[in-house]
């Protein structure tokens, strides 16, 4: 059986994320009905912008039901993952959340990321922990969603390919 460090990639280890980097992550997702309507009830967000597409039409805010927030952060993080945590050990936290102009079921979301911060792990040396601003942008380029996300990642010193 293959090592499970022959199954992440080679450049996110620790050691790889240096303050001031900055990534547009190659995937993009259209946000559909399904996601929205699935999560948003299964939480029991029961805004009637996420449910009710007669009262969202001609509103403010575009026609159409809106994108529950967390799902467009969820998949601005999704994106950004396979660059920035798959040698994750755990996320740490989230910080600085903004949704800042409102998702409608087929938008696309591309994910960017910037490294703000790195430090050692205060409790293992086979890891360090990572800052990251992640954002969201729509098929139009508006920036849709912001958060800061501390990641606790694998260094390549320990965990790397031998």
């Amino acid at each position: 059986m293959a090592a499970i460090s022959t199954l992440t990639g080679s450049n996110n280890y620790f050691e790889d994320f240096e303050v001031g980097r900055r990534m547009r992550h190659a995937r993009s997702a259209t946000i559909d009905e399904v996601e929205n309507n699935y999560i948003s009830k299964q939480v029991m967000n029961t805004a009637q912008s996420h449910w009710n597409e007669e009262i969202m039409a001609g509103s403010p805010l575009g026609d159409g039901r809106l994108v529950f927030g967390l799902i467009t952060g969820s998949m601005a993080v999704g994106l950004a993952s396979q660059d920035t945590s798959e040698n994750a050990l755990g996320d740490l936290g989230l910080d600085a959340v903004r949704f800042k102009k409102p998702v409608h079921h087929g938008d696309t979301i591309t994910a960017y990321t910037e490294v703000l911060e790195t430090a050692d792990a205060s409790d293992r040396d086979d890891a360090g922990v990572v800052r990251f601003k992640h954002w969201g942008r729509n098929q139009h380029g508006d920036v849709v969603c912001e958060l800061e996300r501390l990641v606790l990642i694998k260094r390549r010193s320990h965990w790397g390919p031998r």
